[in-house]
Parts: C-alpha cells; structure tokens; sequence
C-alpha cells in the first residue's frame, strides 16, 4: 500500500468529516441527511472527473475502501460532533490538504488516460473542488468557488506546476510533493491574508 494510497483515503475521511458538519438545517440533521451529504462530498469530484474522462468502473466503485473512509468519517462526525465544531482550524487544514492532493491525483489520473496538458489541470481542479461545490449547494449555500476566496485558483496553480514540474521530468514524488504544497501554501496565505480573486465585473 502506497504513501499517496494512504493519503487519498485520510482525504476522504476528511471530506467525509466536511460534509456531514456542513448539515446546518435542524430539519435534516438526521442521519441520512448528514451521511448523504457526505457521500456526495467525498466522492463527487471523482466521480465527475471519472465520467467526463470516460474512466469506468468510477473509482469508489472498484475501490471498496473508500465507502469505508466516508462511513468512518460519518460515525467520527457523529460520535464527536461537539469536538470537531470547535477544531475550524483544523479542519481547514485537513480541507486544504485534502484539495491539494485530490487536485494532483486528479491531474494524474487525466494525463495517464491521454488527455492533453490543459485538460489534465482542468479535471485536477474538479476532482478537489466539486465535491465541495455539491455539498453547498445541498445545504443552500453559496458554493465556495463563488466566492471571493482563493480555493479554485489555488488548485489550478498547483495543478500547472505539477504539469510543468513534469515536462521537465522531475521525479515523480518531487513533482507531486512540490505542486501539493503549493496549493497549500498559497491557499494558507490567502486565507491569512484576506487575499481575494479579482472582480470579473468592474463598476
């Protein structure tokens, strides 16, 4: 078992955590709401990427633990929800890492299946971001790439180092640790430092 295999199910153990906290509605806190919810947030950028690149079976289907990892965050979550409420750091840092290596394992993914360069950094993005994207929009919020916050862009930056790091043919592991961290880093600072994506629209 690989140290990246590893990590990708600490990912989604924590995007599992993620979603089933997000359950605010008192009506569906239940726990079918709340475990939805996080199915749905672990799996959904996978699951889009995997689709859109034509890659069957989806991956938490021919990997059974990955369901594991989602329903051992749901019953971390339940058993701990008072603790976890007041760990925000925390899992903010567990969210930024998890976007960063989803967003290199996504880019991976795509140019081992033979998709140019540009697509590749596209579906890296996805994998990361769209699980997040669904979890907002189920419980009626603003999805986060909406929003002023630097999350996308960050992934998106990571993502084209990795690519560049690769043409250039650095190691793997360089490559990979290399464009992680600078997801990292970059989203840190701009959360930091209330750093903003320019306004499309200028009045």
């Amino acid at each position: 078992m690989s140290i990246q295999y590893i990590l990708e199910i600490v990912g989604t153990f924590a995007f599992a955590i993620s979603g089933a906290l997000s359950v605010k509605d008192q009506q569906h806190q239940d726990w079918f709401g709340a475990s939805f919810t996080a199915f749905l947030c672990s799996i959904g950028g996978g699951t889009m990427r995997d689709v859109l690149l034509g890659s069957y079976p989806l991956v938490w289907i021919s990997d059974i633990t990955i369901l594991y990892a989602i329903l051992a965050g749901i019953i971390t979550t339940f058993i701990f929800y008072k603790y976890l409420i007041g760990l925000r750091r925390t899992l903010f840092l567990f969210d930024t890492c998890g976007i960063a290596l989803f967003t290199i394992v996504g880019t991976e993914k795509a140019l081992h299946l033979g998709v140019r360069p540009e697509i590749a950094a596209i579906m890296g993005v996805f994998t990361a971001i769209m699980g997040g994207v669904v979890r907002d929009m189920m419980n009626n919020e603003i999805p986060i790439i909406y929003r002023k916050e630097v999350y996308a862009t960050a992934c998106l930056a990571g993502a084209v180092c990795y690519l560049v790091l690769d043409k250039v043919g650095a190691e793997r592991n360089t490559a990979f640790i290399s464009a992680s961290l600078v997801i990292i880093v970059i989203r840190i600072l701009a959360v930091r430092n209330q750093w903003t994506v320019p306004k499309f629209f200028r009045s």
